[in-house]
């Protein structure tokens, strides 16, 4: 009976060293992760939409950068373009990044949005982050300045389409620091 009780604190013992291991090497490694669900209600003023999207993120610190997957379906016109604003969730705010566009308005190199829904990736790096809040004091390539911002909850993501030309579908950006799932997704 000792003995089962001696291999049982150790196993104990090895579970939980295992995973404060785990929890170690994600935060290390950047692990951080935002997840968010796209709806119209999140608007400002909300929308009545059949449009939804998910937002996933995850950030690397150590490598400033920043690697993102958008997906978007049932919005009802065609969408223009998709960005980061730099906001609190009461109000609408400048475009700080670029995801996508149909308009030919973004920086060099942005990717086309699948008109009809889909889904798209990139990275967020230094270079990525644009002058739109330079007022509100974050400017082109602070990109510490912009995470900060996710962080506390002050950057949202929506996507524009032809009939909803200011954003049909929208979602404040959470950071969740332990690399595990959000509570918007």
């Amino acid at each position: 009976m000792k003995r089962l009780r001696v291999k049982l604190a150790l196993a104990v013992v090895a579970a939980g060293a295992l995973a404060i291991g785990i929890v170690a090497v994600a935060v290390a490694g950047g692990g951080h992760s935002i997840r968010a669900k796209l709806t119209g209600y999140q608007e400002t003023p909300a929308l009545s939409t059949t449009g939804t999207g998910k937002f996933r993120a995850s950030i690397n610190d150590a490598a400033h950068e920043i690697h993102y997957q958008l997906s978007y379906s049932g919005l009802e016109s065609p969408v223009t373009q998709a960005h980061i604003h730099f906001e609190n969730r009461t109000n609408a705010g400048p475009i700080v990044v670029f995801l996508c566009t149909n308009l030919g308005n973004g920086p060099a190199g942005t990717q086309a949005c699948p008109p009809g829904g889909g889904t798209i990736s990139g990275t967020i790096t230094a270079a990525n982050v644009g002058a739109g809040a330079a007022s509100q004091g974050l400017a082109a390539g602070e990109f510490d300045e912009f995470v900060r911002a996710i962080r506390a909850g002050a950057t949202y993501v929506n996507v524009h389409t032809n009939v909803r030309m200011a954003g049909e579908i929208r979602a404040q950006l959470e950071h969740n620091k332990h690399g595990g799932k959000g509570g918007k997704d």
